[in-house]
């Protein structure tokens, strides 16, 4: 860390840190393997205030606070920030919610605090502009060395490996619900597009019954002038009596091509009908679809709630793991002393026997 003497620790807390995974910008990235020790550190030479974290030698949080970040508690016991200048998104989960928000509340606290020493470093620019003043505000944009950023080689290289095989488990734990959330989408989609097929073959037949209709009614309209020139054909024939047997024939034949004419009609009418029974039809499947496409959109908005619980399970699931893992050093280490102090007392027993049959 850049000139330690320098800076002060103003607040500590306990928390798991993570970075945002640089290659998908989505998933959490753990560079801790269980709670280490939080701090704000104020530089009274430069007026600035750091976040700093170190797990055992290696500094994996180097944050300084600009008046333009911003804490988000993205959950109860979580909470995140970006750091332009590291080009990352840092992530700290807490073990309770009174933590998370005393540390927002830090957080908010000395963001102020930087703002109005920035106004203050501004204001002493404008009234001044001598080289050493405006290379003194300058030291407000480099609190950082690049090598404590970065770390050593050895270092990144471990984070790294780290990383990567921190990435491989959750995508390892988290396939599942996922799979199942896509299987049920695929289902809901299977039955949407079963529906539109139905719709699209019904609009379809409707499109070809209106043309026909359109085209039964042309013929029946010139059925009906045909028939109406047949009746006054009728009627100048039956005003010729010597042609009498002659139209009592033309007569029958008209009259059954009016009866077939009529017959056809009736059976377009009831064929209009049906086609107005099967339009109602694609109404109702067309409402049943929009009915099946909200009930998707509410299945994959519940998926993606369960996909946040089993995240939030998987990080107290590790928190738990970790101070179990503690709680077993703690006994081990207990032990080995209790086994050193048993030894002690064995000791001096043995030389207290000695110094009592000697005397």
């Amino acid at each position: 860390l850049t000139e330690p003497h320098l800076e002060q620790p103003i607040f500590s807390t306990r928390a798991h840190v993570f970075q945002i995974d640089p290659n998908t910008k989505k998933n959490w990235v753990p560079t801790s393997k269980h709670a280490v020790t939080v701090s704000y550190f104020y530089d009274s030479t430069r007026n600035v205030y750091r976040i700093i974290s170190l797990d055992g030698s290696k500094a994996i949080i180097n944050s300084t606070i600009t008046p333009n970040m911003t804490f988000t508690k993205t959950s109860q016991k979580f909470g995140q920030w970006p750091d332009s200048r590291a080009n990352t998104v840092y992530g700290l989960g807490f073990s309770s919610e009174h933590h998370l928000t005393k540390f927002a509340e830090k957080f908010q606290e000395f963001k102020d605090a930087a703002r109005i020493a920035k106004e203050k470093m501004q204001e002493k620019m404008e009234l001044t502009s001598t080289p050493s003043q405006e290379s003194g505000g300058g030291d407000l944009q480099s609190p950082l060395t690049p090598e404590s950023i970065n770390g050593t080689d050895d270092e990144r290289s471990l984070q790294d490996v780290a990383q990567d095989s921190d990435a491989r488990a959750e995508i390892n734990q988290s396939s599942l619900p996922f799979t199942h959330s896509t299987t049920i989408g695929k289902h809901w989609e299977s039955e949407l597009a079963t529906l539109k097929n139905n719709n699209a073959k019904l609009t379809t037949a409707l499109l070809e019954s209106t043309a026909n209709v359109k085209q039964w009614k042309q013929q029946l309209s010139a059925y009906q002038e045909e028939a109406e020139r047949l009746h006054k054909r009728v009627s100048e024939l039956e005003c010729l009596s010597g042609q009498a047997n002659v139209l009592k024939t033309h007569k029958t034949e008209l009259n059954r091509t009016i009866e077939e004419l009529e017959t056809q009609m009736r059976d377009k009418e009831e064929e209009i009908e049906r086609l107005k029974k099967d339009i109602e039809g694609a109404r109702e499947l067309e409402a049943q679809r929009d009915t099946l496409s909200q009930q998707l959109q509410e299945v994959e908005i519940h998926n993606r709630d369960l996909v946040e619980q089993l995240s939030d399970l998987e990080q107290r699931l590790e928190k738990s793991q970790n101070e179990q893992g503690v709680f077993r050093n703690n006994l081990k280490t207990l032990l080995e002393i209790l086994d050193g102090k048993i030894f002690e007392l064995t000791e001096l027993r043995d030389n207290l026997a000695k110094l009592i049959e000697g005397s």
